[in-house]
């Protein structure tokens, strides 16, 4: 699928045909947005901004040179963005061309960022002036949603501190649930980060409109802030996940030491049953009453060594 956002009379017209790019001049284009395109939809592309547009292998790539490049004419950015998937967090490769006024961009899924600024695009055109204008709308509204996500993580987090003070549920499900939510946000940091090199790079290019390095400076602080937050958030984890291996360790510690302590307890007791159960004549043992007298012995045995870890404070 394609969206072609260009300006005419004032106004941002949209138009979903690639052959409406034969008609259109590079000035007056200021966004094609490409959802999973096929072969025309990227051919005519490519034909449009002069240049080839990168494969979604090259997206994905990790180098920095992938993550970011440019030519003089055109500046080549890769990033992710974030999308809940369930319990986990999954991340949605999107790259941007800057191509002089024309802004394109390639993913492979909707995403909602983009549908709230194709319509804030034309309610207010006046804001829009250039391909990097929108660019810039993209990664601010991008930047307020992986707020959201790190709120939402770190509200998680102060959820699982308050189970662990009121002692419930405290188990290995439990320490799985916080290894999860520590993964997501590894996740999350690791997203941001890109994010903060990407806009450092292009504020550095001398293609960025001089006007718009307020704009940048800005969001590259709220990035700052949400890595700050994602730290503290990733440290409490870190802590969390101690804490409830050290209750988990005082639990089973709690339950070998009844056990030994039972055990001990017994151990006389099973001396003299075991004494007196061998096949052979013993002292007292012709008497009628004879397991009577053992079984008082027993107790105590029993009782001496019950009033003496207590008296020492072992139980």
């Amino acid at each position: 699928m394609i969206r072609i956002f260009y300006k005419q009379q004032g106004e941002i017209m949209f138009s979903q045909s690639c052959s409406e790019l034969t008609s259109l001049g590079r000035k007056d284009v200021l966004w094609i947005d490409l959802l999973d395109p096929i072969g025309d939809e990227k051919r005519s592309t490519e034909a449009f901004i002069g240049t080839e547009i990168q494969s979604r292998a090259q997206a994905e790539e990790i180098e920095s040179s992938s993550r970011f490049s440019e030519n003089g004419k055109f500046i080549f950015a890769n990033t992710n963005f974030l999308s809940p998937e369930g319990d986990e967090m999954g991340m949605d490769p999107v790259s941007f061309i800057l191509a002089g006024n024309t802004l394109v961009t390639l993913r492979d899924i909707p995403l909602r960022s983009f549908n709230q600024l194709q319509t804030k695009m034309q309610a207010r055109p006046a804001l829009y002036k250039d391909g990097f204008s929108v660019f810039m709308d993209i990664v601010d509204k991008r930047v307020d949603l992986d707020a959201d996500i790190i709120e939402l993580i770190s509200q998680e987090a102060a959820q699982f501190s308050k189970r662990i003070n009121q002692k419930e549920d405290i188990n290995e499900e439990f320490l799985l649930d916080i290894n999860q939510l520590q993964e997501n946000a590894m996740i999350v940091r690791e997203n941001v980060v890109d994010k903060q090199r990407l806009l450092g790079n292009i504020l550095k290019s001398d293609l960025c409109p001089d006007e718009l390095d307020k704009k940048f400076g800005i969001v590259l602080q709220d990035i700052a802030s949400l890595i700050n937050h994602i730290n503290f958030t990733f440290e409490r984890l870190e802590y969390l996940q101690d804490t409830v291996l050290g209750v988990i360790n005082l639990d089973q510690n709690r339950i070998m030491k009844i056990f030994t302590f039972i055990s001990l307890l017994l151990m006389p007791a099973t001396l003299v049953a075991s004494f007196y159960g061998m096949n052979v004549k013993l002292p007292g043992a012709e008497f009628p009453l004879a397991w009577l007298c053992i079984l008082g012995a027993m107790a105590v045995l029993v009782t001496t060594l019950l009033i003496i870890f207590r008296k020492r404070k072992f139980m």
